[in-house]
């Protein structure tokens, strides 16, 4: 997918437009995880260092009804001007006279940071007079939010295909992301293996599908592998189950012939708060749930991605939110360190919780590639491309 990035853009004097992933957790009008906004800064200098005039444009959290004071991206723009050592002007609105006439008066190295796009509903619908508003502030295009690459709205789709004739590029995250989960999907080194997990299959089985033509091995864990243990015939207990799921995941058993490995030990207790814990090989008994993967399933898993030449991961093994039930999430994240690190494998994280069990193990910069999206990083696994990359340059 070789798309042009803004590096390849004579952006001096022009006014560039990017959609950017500023969806940061906010506490009392602070960040209180700034990690989207410093990957962001590459692409941010890259455009202000070579004099380009630079608009940004985000949502934040789920507005209901147009604007919110608790979703207002101003906090970001004082934060982001505290990371650039430099004022970064703030717009009330993303639309509408007085945004054009702050755009107009942009200096070269200048920072506009647009108010949150979902004030508007016209932003998800994908409305072409709001997405021609958004499109005639800039004179180039650019897209660095993968967490939102998967969607096709106002500020992703619609104003980009009004600016045709216009450069319409990539910044470098989302570049980065292609890079690493466009390599995995279409051209892995192998052995592959893919380990998915997290509690439903539903959210999954597109995925699953995708994987088992693609992946040498796939490992299930967490909640999901319990719907399979019942396509199998095995009692799950008082174990988060999707009973509609099980005819699939029956047919999914039979179609893996053998790639699909799933767990032979579970953590079992009693409840998700419960810290006696036991361990059952096989039937899950009734008054008893799963909640994490036991001691020989890791090892078997760790066996498997320690062969592994390309890793992808999607999803923890158990709730490894309880320490309780942290053990399988975290022996699989150190295997795929472990992976990286002496056999040289490219290992990709996709997003979400597996990318927070990461982070929380301290092991985020030892893999190859965190992933910034959750939901992206899946359909991308899925589908291998996104229509609103499709149309860039």
């Amino acid at each position: 997918m070789a798309k042009k990035t803004v590096a390849d853009v004579d952006v001096k004097g022009k006014r560039v437009i990017m959609r950017v992933d500023f969806n940061v957790p906010l506490s009392d009008g602070t960040i209180t995880d700034d990690r989207r906004l410093v990957q962001a800064l590459p692409t941010i200098k890259s455009v202000i260092d070579r004099g380009g005039r630079l608009i940004l444009m985000s949502h934040l959290g789920r507005p209901k009804a147009g604007p919110e004071p608790k979703f207002s991206l101003k906090p970001v723009a004082e934060h982001l001007s505290k990371l650039l050592g430099k004022p970064v002007k703030m717009a009330p609105d993303c639309i509408g006279p007085e945004v054009e006439k702050l755009a107009a008066e942009l200096q070269d190295g200048d920072v506009l940071v647009l108010e949150n796009v979902r004030f508007h509903k016209a932003e998800e619908k994908n409305d072409p007079q709001f997405a021609g508003q958004l499109a005639k502030l800039g004179d180039v295009y650019v897209n660095d939010a993968f967490g939102t690459a998967h969607r096709e709205h106002a500020s992703t789709f619609g104003a980009p295909q009004q600016m045709q004739g216009k450069p319409r590029v990539i910044g470098f995250l989302i570049q980065k992301e292609l890079k690493f989960l466009g390599d995995a999907v279409t051209n892995p080194q192998r052995p592959f293996v893919a380990i998915l997990g997290g509690a439903k299959v539903s959210d999954k089985i597109q995925v699953i599908e995708s994987l088992l033509g693609k992946a040498d091995t796939v490992l299930i864990g967490g909640a999901m592998a319990y719907t399979f243990f019942l396509a199998q015939g095995k009692t799950t207990g008082a174990s988060l189950v999707e009973k509609e799921q099980v005819e699939l995941a029956k047919q999914l058993i039979e179609k893996a012939g053998g790639k699909l490995r799933l767990p032979v030990d579970t953590v079992v207790a009693a409840s998700i708060d419960s810290t006696q814990t036991s361990m059952v090989e096989g039937d899950i008994p009734a008054d008893k749930a799963g909640f994490d993967i036991g001691p020989k399933t890791r090892e078997l898993f760790k066996s498997e991605i320690a062969k592994a030449k390309t890793v992808v991961w999607n999803g923890p093994m158990g709730v490894f939110e309880k320490p309780q039930f942290a053990e399988g999430t975290n022996a699989i994240a150190q295997a795929v360190v472990d992976a990286t690190q002496k056999n040289g494998a490219i290992t990709v994280i996709g997003g979400g919780d597996s990318a927070a069990a990461i982070e929380e193990a301290g092991l985020s910069e030892k893999v190859s590639h965190v992933s910034t999206g959750g939901g992206a990083s899946l359909e991308f696994l899925e589908n291998g491309h996104f229509s609103t990359i499709d149309i860039l340059d």
